[in-house]
């Protein structure tokens, strides 16, 4: 029996060009015009019924087969990030300072390859509702949709989403049950002392020394705060005070990020700098403010989800290339507040080894792999069979 991997594997040299030209031509989060419009005109051309618009430039394709009552939603992002290509290959970003470097132009791809298949094979009961996502990348695209209607517009029992994954093999899977990517916060401190002369600083209340004792106090929250048997990380990536040498300022600003793996482990975190910001602050005669920005939650895969998409996979590949217990990460991801909503699974698919590989995300010289493009389609197509099988 022809597995939906080989059967999309037909089509390689078609998806690939698809690829390159969402990657020639990338777009930032709620700017996906020319993405979301390729996207509608394809899922068009092969039949679904599409609702643009969605989540301002969202995309959903809808695939009614049979006489069966359950909905599947299938997702992908779609946008690019704010950064310069350092590649030179022929299908290099043609718009300055924007750029795939996170593989969205794949994802996209994917459930594109994965939409031809099931509307050409229809070897399923039920609805399928292919969710092409704007803004994955810290700019609220899942929200906006959910806002939006999404699952009220377009009912889903069950939700599945997808990340390639630079140095593992194409051709494998990774998945875990739970918690499978950290939850995300981005905050900001402002301090506000008394400025005043570099050579007299008793007549001033320093922000420079208050931030620096704050910096290190919060290193004390995951040591001190956070239960051993949880994962939290507190880093502070900016610090922001004066420009002179012979000035005390007035105020100073700090920024960080915060990832855990727990929606209570995060308001405990937020807690606790909040409490030791305001007390060192004033033990110096300083105030604080801190100001939080929630970018995700965590992402939780349901049992029950987690093991049909890996059963799945290794219908497909066999069970060695299927990790069912992949270690989590701290990245973050968007679709979590998807999986808020409906039971599903978030699974990564392998984007090669070495070269072949490419190198990190969020990277300058990296592309997507266009080999792994049947293996994530593949795997979509396959859990829409697999759940809404004809009975």
């Amino acid at each position: 029996m022809t597995t939906p991997i080989e059967r999309i594997r037909d089509w390689q040299d078609e998806l690939t060009a698809w690829r390159r030209d969402f990657h020639m031509h990338p777009e930032i989060g709620l700017q996906e015009t020319r993405t979301a419009a390729l996207v509608a005109e394809r899922l068009e051309a092969m039949g679904y019924e599409v609702h643009r618009g969605v989540g301002v430039t969202g995309v959903v394709g809808v695939l009614r087969n049979g006489q069966g009552n359950r909905a599947i939603g299938l997702r992908a992002d779609m946008d690019a990030l704010p950064m310069a290509e350092e590649n030179s290959f022929g299908h290099k970003s043609t718009v300055p300072n924007m750029m795939h470097a996170c593989g969205h132009d794949g994802h996209t791809t994917m459930l594109l390859g994965a939409a031809k298949y099931l509307a050409e094979t229809r070897n399923f009961d039920g609805t399928v509702n292919l969710i092409f996502q704007p803004a994955e990348e810290g700019l609220g695209g899942a929200l906006a949709m959910l806002n939006d209607g999404l699952f009220q517009r377009f009912p889903c029992d069950e939700v599945y989403g997808l990340h390639n994954r630079p140095g593992l093999a194409v051709g494998k899977y990774g998945i875990r049950a739970g918690a499978m990517m950290a939850g995300a916060a981005f905050w900001d401190l402002d301090i506000h002392g008394k400025g005043g002369h570099g050579a007299r600083p008793e007549s001033t209340v320093d922000p420079v020394v208050v931030g620096a004792q704050i910096v290190t106090a919060y290193q004390s929250i995951v040591a001190r705060n956070v239960a051993p048997i949880d994962t939290a990380v507190v880093s502070t990536t900016g610090f922001d005070a004066g420009q002179a040498y012979n000035v005390i300022p007035e105020r100073v600003h700090l920024r960080g990020t915060v990832r855990t793996y727990k929606v209570e482990t995060m308001q405990l975190v937020r807690d606790r700098m909040q409490a030791l910001a305001t007390a060192i602050a004033a033990g110096f005669g300083a105030t604080a403010d801190l100001h939080w920005n929630e970018i995700t939650v965590p992402v939780i895969n349901t049992p029950e989800q987690t093991t049909a998409i890996a059963d799945a996979a290794a219908e497909m590949v066999g069970e060695a290339h299927v990790e069912r217990n992949k270690a989590p990460v701290m990245g973050s991801e968007d679709f979590s507040y998807m999986l808020q909503e409906r039971p599903g699974a978030y699974i990564i698919v392998g984007n090669g080894e070495g070269q072949m590989g490419g190198c990190e995300v969020h990277n300058p010289k990296y592309d997507f792999n266009d080999t792994a493009i049947p293996y994530g389609a593949g795997i979509l197509a396959a859990i829409v069979e697999k759940q809404l099988a004809k009975r």
